[in-house]
């Protein structure tokens, strides 16, 4: 046992096995250089600060202006971001490197930008609003005079007041108006019109408020304006509708009025002269054409301001980003006595002490400070954080893992084994070398186009697709793996390995593959015999191989998590839980299911025809009976009888020594030992984690105890119920399978049976439809997570406790936009 030991402490350390060893470190900066110092620490990004003022609001911290002038200047080049995108440019994508800014000069070009942007803003916006006012006008001079000259028929007359077509000048003909020619002595009377412009949408609801309000007495007409005018405030573009209302009275006037005003709608003042209709007309063009080179000339100053202030938006932003997150960093740090140097505490790994010493060197020499940056190793009585360094393929592996809870500092990491054991036991599930391609297809895809997609903003699922590319990819390859052993390409089997193990025995079972056949040469040398695809005994073959697969599977990775608890043990030399947790845990787990997986393999071996299902039940109900023709070798019956006392002893084994013999090394380790604590300094007492100080509480014993029982109690019920939950392994490929058939045969093959193109390409299409969207995104998905389960839940709770937390270094690579 000994030698063993030793062997195993000999090995080599295995990468992501174990978390990185971190270690508390304390920080004692001069103020002239603590900026540059943090700045360089996150660049480097292998120091994690501790907050020493988290008892204070953010506003009572020392850097809080320095924030918020960080805060204003992120808003302003959101400003100019917002900007851009409305003007409809493009941010650089090679932008200028300008020299290095101090924060203050930034400031001062980002208020001036922000000040020559709002300034061009509203000088803009007027211009849009009186183009816009010139523009109605004009709308409003073309229609409305259409609706007051003469006409020889009234129908025509009325013909024209409903017109969409717009009055041409050189129609207008000198002579007086209809209410001039008709209405004149009515004009001394009070008859009178009021002229505008209205949006589309409220021309219905205009009119039918102007009706009401003056009881009917009044006249409406309306055309279409003919061009769409923008609004200033949401920039679209709007149909108006002219309009002209006659009526007579200053209280009706009075009324209209009110109403153009609530519904939104514009008036505008139309001459009855025809004369001075003309003339107002060519004055309104006039200035309609200077406004238009006006508002030009405006639109391309500003582009150009904002096509400058974009080659450099990204650089600022980053700056910004940096600054803001460096006194963010300062904020977290705490002034000596003296006020004359900053006190921080961070975690670090033992691997980046150097970098660290070199990057605080760096920034003493380069702030010219007197007084160099002070570097210590600190004792620590909690916890460190986990850290492992991972790449972009262990990265997505790590993060499945992790999802489930961090794992505790030291403790053995689940992600080394997940790497392969995860993809397996997807593709136990989905195994189909067809399906296996496809995914393959959509892997690679991914991985070759990695650089590209990496720098580019992706939606929710594609960000996930996109970060478990090589997730997918050894997916797809065991799933191609486990195609060839189930020798299922599309549901369909092929020769692939040689010919077939079995042969008619007469003609009469060529065509129905249902009876008749005999094996007339070696078996088939890898995977499933294709002649079993079609018969009768298809499914029954097929479910017992698949189910003792499954269990095989199961029992192998549940032995596996047991003996990583072992691992634990021994790494935080805890022998309680060496002896009595994982002997008994082995014990009772093997002495049942690891039976079991034996007797599948000696009846694979031998070709035994012994029902497992009477020789597991019997080995409870009545373990002295004869086994009978269910025998599958000498001395099982004895075998059994000590594997059950052994499984027996193995749960009391488990739950009753481990309370107690806690609960007397609790009261040997504290006997006496009030009087020797004398001895013993503050300062050892506040830095010696294991210290009588840490244990001063009473042990709780029936605490302990009911604790111990509930594991004792989970891993017994557990040890059944997990190895029934592999059996999902054995449920979703045979659905899979079944699903992958039907399609094929109830679906292509039918269409193909048709000797017409049209229903031939429809069924092409139906089965392309539904082996995408079924097979290939909602098996995979269910596989996946089914997958997912029995690595949290039946492979993790035998050694891993996940109440760790992450290692989240003060690094700028992490700052991302939600920083802002």
């Amino acid at each position: 046992m000994e030698r063993i030991e030793k062997l195993i402490d000999n090995l080599p350390p295995m990468d992501l096995m174990r978390s990185e060893k971190m270690t508390l470190v304390q920080l004692i900066i001069p103020v002239e250089s603590a900026h540059r110092a943090i700045s360089y620490l996150g660049e480097l990004g292998l120091l994690q600060f501790r907050d020493l003022n988290s008892e204070r609001s953010p506003f009572q911290r020392t850097f809080v202006n320095q924030v918020k002038r960080c805060g204003e200047m992120s808003r302003k080049l959101r400003f100019f971001k917002d900007q851009i995108s409305k003007a409809g440019l493009l941010s650089s994508v090679h932008p200028v490197v300008e020299p290095d800014l101090e924060l203050e000069e930034l400031e001062i070009q980002l208020a001036e930008h922000e000040h020559e942007l709002i300034e061009m803003n509203s000088n803009s916006e007027k211009l849009r609003v009186t183009y816009n006012e010139l523009l109605e006008f004009k709308l409003v001079l073309q229609k409305a005079c259409g609706f007051l000259l003469p006409s020889s028929n009234h129908a025509v007359s009325e013909e024209r007041e409903l017109s969409e077509n717009i009055y041409s000048n050189d129609d207008y003909v000198e002579t007086a108006s209809l209410l001039e020619q008709e209405t004149r002595p009515a004009d001394q009377s009070g008859l009178r019109f009021i002229s505008g412009i209205i949006c589309k949408s409220k021309a219905l609801r205009f009119e039918r408020m102007l009706f009401r309000a003056t009881r009917g007495n009044m006249l409406f007409n309306q055309a279409p304006a003919g061009e769409e005018i923008m609004d200033p405030l949401s920039a679209e573009m709007v149909e108006k509708t002219v309009f002209v209302v006659h009526f007579s009275g200053e209280q009706a006037r009075t009324k209209i009025l009110k109403i153009c005003e609530a519904f939104g709608a514009s008036c505008y003042p139309v001459p009855d002269d025809i004369s001075k209709q003309r003339q107002i007309t060519r004055e309104v063009s006039s200035h309609l054409s200077e406004l238009e080179t006006t508002l030009d000339a405006g639109i391309r100053h500003r582009n150009k301001a904002l096509t400058s202030i974009g080659y450099h938006l990204t650089q600022w932003t980053s700056m910004v980003r940096r600054e803001k997150a460096v006194y963010d960093t300062l904020n977290m740090l705490n002034f000596d006595v003296t006020k004359k140097c900053l006190v921080g505490e961070g975690w670090c790994p033992i691997f980046a002490k150097a970098q660290i010493l070199e990057a605080l060197q760096r920034a003493t020499f380069d702030s010219s400070s007197q007084v160099g940056i002070i570097f210590h190793v600190m004792d620590a009585v909690e916890s460190p954080p986990t850290y492992f360094r991972t790449n972009h393929f262990t990265n997505a592996y790590q993060e499945i893992v992790d999802a489930y809870g961090v794992a505790r500092y030291q403790e053995a990491n689940p992600a080394v084994y997940t790497v392969v054991t995860f993809p397996f036991l997807f593709a136990v599930m989905f195994g189909d070398w067809g399906h296996g391609i496809c995914l393959l297809l959509g892997a690679l895809v991914l991985i070759a186009r990695e650089g590209r997609l990496s720098t580019q903003k992706l939606g929710s699922f594609m960000e996930m697709l996109f970060g478990g590319r090589y997730v997918l990819l050894l997916m797809s390859l065991f799933s191609i793996y486990c195609g060839l052993i189930y020798n299922e390409f599309f549901s369909v089997p092929f020769h692939i390995f040689g010919g077939s193990a079995y042969k008619c025995r007469d003609v009469t079972c060529s065509d129905a593959k249902s009876a008749g056949l005999i094996k007339f040469r070696d078996p088939y040398p890898f995977g499933v015999d294709p002649s079993w695809r079609g018969s009768r005994s298809e499914l029954p073959f097929l479910n017992s191989l698949k189910m003792k697969m499954s269990i095989l599977l199961g029992v192998a990775q549940m032995n596996l998590g047991i003996v990583l608890s072992y691992f634990n043990a021994r790494f935080f030399r805890s022998s309680l839980d060496i002896r009595y947790q994982f002997v008994p845990q082995m014990i009772f787990l093997n002495s049942l299911f690891g039976y079991l997986s034996l007797l599948i393999i000696i009846k694979w071996c031998t070709g035994s025809q012994a029902d497992l299902y009477h020789v597991m039940i019997y080995m409870f109900l009545s373990p002295t009976d004869n086994l009978g023709e269910n025998e599958l070798f000498w001395g099982q019956r004895p075998l059994q009888i000590v594997l059950l006392l052994l499984a027996l002893v193995a749960v009391p084994w488990m739950l009753f020594p481990k309370p107690f013999i806690l609960k007397k090394l609790h009261s040997e380790r504290f006997q006496g030992r009030n009087y020797g604590l004398l001895g013993s300094s503050e300062f050892d007492l506040d830095v010696e984690p294991d210290s009588a100080r840490d244990h001063h509480e009473e042990f709780n014993f029936s605490e302990v105890f009911v604790h111990q029982m509930i594991h004792s109690i989970e891993f017994v019920l557990g040890a059944v119920s997990n190895t029934a939950s592999y059996l999902r392994l054995w449920a979703l490929s045979l659905a899979h399978s079944e699903l992958s058939t039907v399609f094929y045969e109830k679906v292509l093959l039918l269409a193909w049976g048709y000797d017409n193109i049209i229903i031939r390409l429809i069924g092409l299409a139906v089965f392309a439809f539904a082996t995408a969207f079924i097979l290939l995104m909602m098996e995979t998905l269910s596989a996946f997570l089914h997958a997912l389960r029995l690595h949290w839940v039946e492979f993790q709770n035998k050694f891993y406790h996940g109440d760790g937390y992450k290692f989240k270094p003060f690094s700028f690579a992490l700052i991302t936009d939600d920083d802002d």
